[in-house]
């Protein structure tokens, strides 16, 4: 039984405490009721809270979000536990055999690298090894589907690169994005292909951010707060009658915001 006393607790307590709540006759009900399907949304909220801690440096959040993110991990190791599937030692392992085998410059296997770029293609060259990736499409195809929109994009961007199919600078990335808002244009003016025009805007705006070596997501997060701030003055300015403003005056408050607001 988990000792409720103790001053510190260890990743066996946790094991411990997930298999109780679990039980079917001694645990809680809410816990024993889920699946991996119920509580995978979780799985994903749990990691962008910890990325937020980190966007934060704030370390006492980030410990707390990781402890999150833990119990996520533990919680389907366990569930698969109950099915016979796998348990918490088998995801260890499997992760410390991946580890030693994509770190061959580490563990003896090849020579030593200083080169943080070489270790990532080496690592990459190890993983399509171990994935049978024969084909540059194979790598493209290996990329996780629920990944974000914005990451997916990126993500397969870098790996069509490895073919030599990239821009030789930004240049040529920031002119895709200037010659699909004119197709963007037509097809709202044609009132045809606007939703396949616009996702094609959208991809080539990833392309210039890979290219500048910039985090998409990033980008658009630091977007959308600025947005936040500049609207929030607007309002300000506008006191209680922004909605009874027109657009015109709406957008002149917006400028006097964007002034004061970078």
């Amino acid at each position: 039984m988990v000792d409720l006393y103790k001053v510190n607790y260890g990743f066996d307590d946790l094991l411990e405490i997930m298999a109780l709540l679990r039980d079917p006759e001694k645990g809680c009900p809410w816990d024993v009721a889920q699946t991996h399907e119920s509580i995978r949304r979780n799985l994903i909220e749990e990691a962008y809270e910890a990325a937020d801690a980190i966007d934060r440096n704030n370390m006492p959040d980030l410990r707390e979000e990781l402890g999150d993110m833990l119990l996520q991990v533990v919680f389907h190791a366990q569930m698969a536990k109950e099915a016979g599937e796998f348990d918490i030692g088998g995801v260890c392992t499997d992760i410390c055999r991946k580890l030693i085998r994509r770190h061959p410059h580490v563990f003896g296997t090849a020579d030593h690298l200083t080169d943080p770029r070489q270790t990532l293609e080496l690592w990459e060259a190890v993983k399509r090894d171990e994935k049978g990736q024969q084909t540059y499409t194979d790598a493209i195809n290996g990329v996780a589907k629920a990944l974000p929109a914005l990451t997916y994009a990126e993500k397969i961007q870098s790996r069509a690169k490895r073919s030599g199919f990239d821009w030789p600078s930004a240049k040529g990335a920031v002119d895709k994005i200037r010659e699909e808002t004119d197709e963007l244009c037509e097809a709202i003016r044609a009132g045809t292909c606007v939703e396949d025009e616009l996702g094609d805007l959208l991809f080539a705006a990833v392309n210039a951010a890979r290219k500048l070596e910039i985090d998409p997501e990033k980008a658009l997060s630091r977007a959308s707060e600025k947005f936040k701030r500049r609207f929030a003055a607007m309002e300000q300015m506008a006191g209680d009658k922004l909605s009874d403003l027109e657009l015109e005056e709406m957008i002149a408050l917006w400028d006097r915001a964007k002034e004061q607001i970078f």
